[in-house]
């Protein structure tokens, strides 16, 4: 009987340790997506140093679930990238990965990373910005010349989609999810094939305005995200912690299901998160743990229509159409009349293209760029 009592005593305080460790240490488990809402958090480390991407992985892992491997002197490195992968993998992050050759990583490398991490490896980060660059006249872009509009997006469409499957290897049995960042088009992005598009947060950007857009266009049954790049060319390159927090809270109430940092600098051979970075995505965590956020639905929004292909960007009174037409009389109106929306409704707008659309109860209400209104 003694025996037994000393061997009970001896389980209760093996218990009792195990949980004071368990409520010391909680990175032995780091919470999944489903458990923060339908939220990835992370960040796309785009330079090449090994060593420092495993120490920042270290660090972050306890209050982030996301890395995004970003340069290619990784991910054109079949070990490096193994390495990398696992070393996220065994501290309970998911993972992707930049790429935009399909023999790198090769075919056999990517059905060998799907069966050995499942569902942690999200899938590939093709390309980045391929909308701004055609907006912006990026030397071998997209589309070179169009008769119109409509002439422009199925140009884009087209070879933005043919690249995708070229890069992917789709259509394969593997059906990888493909990701990319963007600060304009994101509605034709997605036509073409990207399943996920992360907003630039950056410059002097209206972030409102971009998330009106990139949440507007992932209506076609998308994913969408924020990241959140460079304030500065210079160091220290990212915005101040504050500002980062605010930008990653706003991101999350407007109802982003990714929220990525981006670090880099402008080599890509060290990162740029300082301790006060650091602070603020642990801080975020921590609010969106405590803020669990209820069903963000677009029926509760207004969604304001753009005529269809009409692809301006919106970022000001000079910026272009296709990155081929120069803004005109309407480009101005149209943009005024925006500005306005967004003052008004806030949160709750918006921006879709008149692209297919059916009129159903997807939006609380339709605005159309002519005055028409529509209420399902």
């Amino acid at each position: 009987m003694m025996k037994r009592t000393q061997f009970l005593i001896a389980l209760l305080i093996s218990l009792l340790i195990l949980a004071l460790f368990l409520s010391y240490y909680p990175f032995v488990k780091t919470p999944s997506k489903s458990d923060y809402q339908n939220l990835y958090v992370g960040v796309d480390v785009a330079y090449n140093d090994l060593a420092g991407i495993k120490s920042l992985v270290d660090e972050i892992s306890s209050y982030t679930n996301l890395l995004v491997i970003g340069n290619t002197a990784i991910t054109y490195n079949s070990t490096e990238l193994t390495e990398t992968c696992q070393y996220a993998y065994d501290r309970n992050m998911s993972f992707i990965f930049y790429t935009w050759t399909p023999q790198q990583p090769s075919q056999q490398w990517l059905e060998e990373a799907k069966n050995n991490w499942g569902d942690r490896f999200l899938g590939l980060y093709i390309y980045d910005e391929v909308g701004g660059k055609q907006l912006d006249g990026y030397k071998g872009g997209t589309v070179q010349k169009a008769n119109n509009y409509t002439d422009a997006k199925n140009q884009y469409v087209t070879i933005v989609n043919s690249y995708l499957n070229y890069v992917s290897g789709r259509p394969n049995s593997m059906d990888l999810s493909l990701f990319t960042s963007d600060y304009a088009l994101y509605w034709f992005d997605y036509e073409a094939g990207y399943d996920t598009v992360f907003a630039e947060f950056g410059w002097n950007y209206s972030r409102q305005l971009n998330v009106a857009l990139c949440r507007g266009a992932a209506v076609q049954n998308k994913d969408w995200g924020v990241i959140i790049t460079w304030t500065y060319t210079d160091p220290p390159y990212l915005e101040s912690g504050d500002q980062l927090y605010n930008d990653m809270v706003l991101a999350y109430d407007n109802g982003a299901e990714y929220i990525l940092i981006f670090d880099s600098n402008a080599n890509y051979t060290q990162g740029t998160l300082q301790e006060q970075h650091l602070q603020a995505m642990q801080q975020f965590w921590q609010y969106a743990k405590n803020n669990p956020r209820t069903n963000n639905p677009a029926a509760d929004r207004v969604a304001f229509v753009l005529p269809g292909d009409y692809a301006y960007g919106f970022r000001g009174p000079n910026d272009k159409i296709w990155g081929l037409w120069e803004a005109d009389t309407f480009s101005f109106e149209i943009s005024d009349h925006i500005g306005k929306l967004l003052e008004q409704y806030g949160a709750k707008l918006d921006l879709i293209y008149d692209d297919g659309l059916k009129l159903d109860n997807t939006y609380s209400n339709y605005i159309f760029w002519n005055g028409t209104i529509h209420i399902p």
